[in-house]
């Protein structure tokens, strides 16, 4: 049986390293996790990519909000993947919905073509389909390596029952992956009523603002960053490894 994996979602360069620092052993690169997650710059991709030893999977997601892209969105999709190729990722992660909440293979086929080489991780546009079951045969027959997931519901662990019942049905053709309010101290709880191996987590932490000049008409602009947090992704592992 294939060891237990903590993939972070990292929202910057500094997210990352802390990630690879508290032993997760993968990184999905993401900008705006206040939104649920966006494509990151080049820029931050490339210099992430030079300084991760660990696997690198890039977020490809141009905006925020439903799942439902049209074709200059479909596009910018395809121009990311390009560049997350030419700069030496691992993989990608994406999914596209049709209008009827059924996973829309013309334009993920597309987008994984574009991958190539490159991993597939289908994200939490599943959480929105209309028929997970036959969903995840849709994902399996496009060739991607895992579905993210908190099984349709708030939290993973509120999820968990749907899961585990899509890990049966996958039959080891594809990993689900849960993710969404996974915690050190929730984590083996998901893990033994998933049966799950892989579990996704931002570990993240606000960390104080350094600005001394603080408008006081302006405070909502004034938030210190957020922050994959080093010691938060060292519990998490560890609440893997106890498991």
């Amino acid at each position: 049986m294939s060891a237990r994996l903590l993939e972070v979602a990292a929202n910057s360069v500094a997210s990352a390293l802390a990630a690879q620092a508290g032993g997760a052993g993968r990184v999905e690169l993401c900008s705006a996790l206040e939104l649920g997650g966006l494509t990151p710059s080049h820029a931050s991709i490339a210099m992430v990519r030079e300084r991760l030893r660990i696997p690198l999977y890039v977020l490809i997601r141009p905006r925020a909000g439903d799942f439902l892209y049209d074709d200059d969105e479909c596009e910018a999709m395809r121009r990311d993947i390009e560049t997350c190729a030419a700069l030496g990722c691992d993989g990608v992660v994406l999914g596209v919905l049709d209008a009827d909440g059924g996973v829309d293979m013309q334009r993920c086929y597309e987008l994984i073509a574009t991958a190539g080489h490159l991993g597939v991780t289908f994200h939490r546009a599943f959480d929105l389909v209309s028929d997970p079951r036959r969903a995840l045969e849709d994902v399996i027959a496009l060739g991607c390596e895992r579905v993210l997931t908190s099984g349709g519901q708030a939290s993973a662990l509120e999820g968990a029952a749907l899961i585990r019942g899509l890990i049966e049905q996958a039959s080891g053709r594809i990993a689900l992956m849960p993710g969404a309010g996974v915690m050190a101290d929730n984590l083996a709880a998901l893990a033994n009523a998933t049966g799950a191996r892989e579990f996704h987590a931002s570990a993240k932490r606000q960390l104080a603002s350094g600005m001394r000049h603080r408008p006081p008409q302006l405070v909502d602009m004034q938030g210190g960053e957020l922050r994959s947090d080093v010691e938060q992704v060292r519990a998490l592992v560890q609440a893997l490894q106890a498991g």
